[in-house]
């Protein structure tokens, strides 16, 4: 509770309340391993988005630096990611026009108005975006991320070259060309590959990443020196990226894609930040993780760098090392920048076959399969919109698959609030309270009281079928004297279900049958007030408990002498 008070009274400034401890044992081993892991990796990254390995690596150091100082979670890592990645090459592409000259002042242009984006967003507390995609939709959407990513990586993994235009056209083209494979390209690639998931499986402590790419750097060299023509990374220069910016009348489309960036970094961020949350920790604040990750994304745009989020590989392996605070994050930026500095030779050795199999590995291992399997065995129809949205990713491309999982997302709530759970209540013999009849069917209800529970505030996307279950629920009883609702649910009514009620309670009275309320809340009953409708139906009709209705009803049956 004293993190959380802490947290709340310095929220720009999280890293006050929690010490960085940059000179404990967890955070140095986590700061050196997640740096290790990070260059490789992120320079895979780079080439997703379409720029030089360097642009990434630059964008990691106002990541790790930002986050670090206004960051509310403990162990994430933020810096260039796969989704983000796969974004930006998405966005840059169209506009670029095949003008590859243009692509770092296109990508600082958006990192720094996805920046701009996100700290607007956080200013406005506009964390709950974080919450707009339910489970399957994010489950669908990041399985469609990933074989995006793996598509986009067969050229270098194969060793051959296409101009597609869109992900089918490419696989039908590289399977039409395999004839044209390298082989030694091949080798690298799958040997890589293999590796990544062997080191995984078997040493999930050690270094992974970079006994994968330093291993394939050396087969690579002794495959050159005999004659092959493996493709590198080539010359890393030296220093800040270049600096330019996008000409007056590329920012608004380039704004456009920094929209869907941004709803989907701020995803990404809140939802690993509570994953990785520890039950002592300080809360996951969503409009401090916006506000933090705005100015990261500033930061990187100003480097010249491109859009960075969280990584969950680097966040599971920094919790694995020991990292207990953010302080090695700030280790890992301290190795980066010498990194930066002094390795460029070494860096520049790299195949990019490899780092094509570091994005497969990431690509695969970003489907969760399990969690599909889940959704299947659990609930059908959302497997359905899981694998609906991944289809919409593939065939519309990754911005147009950010607004269909929202609305996805968004209809599915809706369907369930639309017909929501609805019951006439009755008493059971041995059971204390009232309950559902269709639960138990020795339930007896009261004669003459029909007590209908509507699980759902009432709006218009509901308001029909509400009526069309009281009708139904009537027609069966036709010798009901009151229809009671069970307002425990009804939180709120709109415009909409506001004249419905009016409606019923009409069609009631001329049935002579009087409406009651019941368990309504204070909120509700200060949205009817003013409406008419509880003068309608008298205030003395409004009971706080069920056993205080049944109690009225009955008295008053007594006293009309049935």
């Amino acid at each position: 509770m004293g993190d959380r008070r802490r947290a709340a009274t310095r929220p720009w400034l999280p890293f006050l309340s929690t010490p960085l401890k940059l000179g404990s044992r967890g955070n140095i081993v986590a700061g050196v391993t997640v740096l290790v892991y990070l260059v490789p990796q992120v320079m895979a990254y780079g080439t997703v988005a379409g720029v030089s390995p360097t642009v990434a690596l630059w964008a990691c150091i106002p990541a790790l630096l930002v986050y670090a100082l206004l960051g509310t979670s403990r162990l994430l890592s933020l810096g260039p990611e796969s989704s983000v990645a796969l974004m930006t090459a998405a966005v840059i592409a169209p506009i670029a026009a095949g003008n590859p000259d243009s692509y770092p002042a296109l990508v600082a242009g958006l990192t720094l108005l996805t920046g701009v984006f996100c700290l607007v967003a956080g200013l406005a507390q506009l964390g709950f975006v974080a919450d707009l995609l339910s489970r399957p939709v994010l489950l669908g959407y990041m399985a469609g991320i990933a074989l995006l990513m793996i598509e986009g990586q067969l050229d270098r993994f194969l060793g051959i070259s296409t101009d597609a235009d869109s992900p089918v056209e490419h696989i039908w083209q590289g399977l039409s060309r395999l004839g044209g494979i390298d082989g030694w390209v091949l080798v690298i690639s799958l040997t890589t590959l293999a590796a990544l998931f062997a080191l995984a499986r078997w040493a999930p402590k050690w270094p992974g990443t970079l006994i994968a790419v330093v291993a394939a750097s050396a087969l690579t060299a002794i495959i050159n020196a005999a004659g092959g023509d493996i493709p590198l990374v080539g010359t890393i220069p030296d220093g800040l990226p270049g600096f330019s910016w996008p000409g007056n009348d590329q920012w608004a489309a380039l704004a456009i894609g920094a929209l869907g960036l941004s709803f989907v970094a701020a995803t990404d961020v809140t939802l690993t930040g509570r994953a990785f949350r520890h039950s002592k920790d300080p809360p996951v604040l969503p409009n401090t993780e916006l506000r933090a990750l705005g100015v990261a994304n500033i930061g990187s745009g100003l480097f010249h760098g491109m859009p960075v989020s969280s990584s969950g590989s680097r966040t599971a392996i920094a919790e694995a090392s020991g990292a207990r605070t953010q302080g090695y994050s700030l280790i890992t930026l301290a190795g980066l920048v010498l990194i930066l500095l002094f390795a460029g030779p070494v860096l520049s050795v790299m195949p990019q076959a490899a780092l094509a199999a570091l994005v497969v590995y990431a690509g695969i291992r970003l489907i969760d399969l399990l969690g599909l399997r889940q959704l299947w065995r659990f609930r059908k129809s959302e497997f359905v919109l899981a694998l609906t949205t991944t289809i919409g990713v593939i065939l519309l491309g990754v911005l147009y698959g950010v607004l269909i999982a929202i609305a996805l997302s968004i209809a599915d709530l809706l369907i369930r609030v639309a017909r929501p759970h609805a019951t006439a209540l009755g008493l059971v013999p041995g059971l204390p309270g009232m309950h559902d009849v269709d639960d138990y069917p020795q339930a007896q209800e009261v004669p003459g009281l029909l007590i209908l529970r509507y699980d759902s505030p009432l709006f218009f996307a509901n308001a029909g079928n509400f009526l069309d279950v009281a009708h139904e629920l009537l027609d069966e009883r036709p010798d009901t004297h009151w229809f009671a609702l069970n307002c425990e649910a009804i939180i709120e009514v709109d415009a909409t279900a506001l004249d419905t009620l009016k409606q019923l309670e009409r069609e009631l009275h001329e049935d002579d049958i009087r409406l009651v309320l019941v368990r309504a809340k204070r909120e509700l009953l200060e949205q009817l007030a003013p409406t008419g409708l509880l003068d309608s139906i008298g205030a003395e009709h409004n009971y706080p408990t069920l056993p205080t209705l049944v109690k009225a009803y009955r008295s008053r049956e007594d006293a009309s002498g049935d």
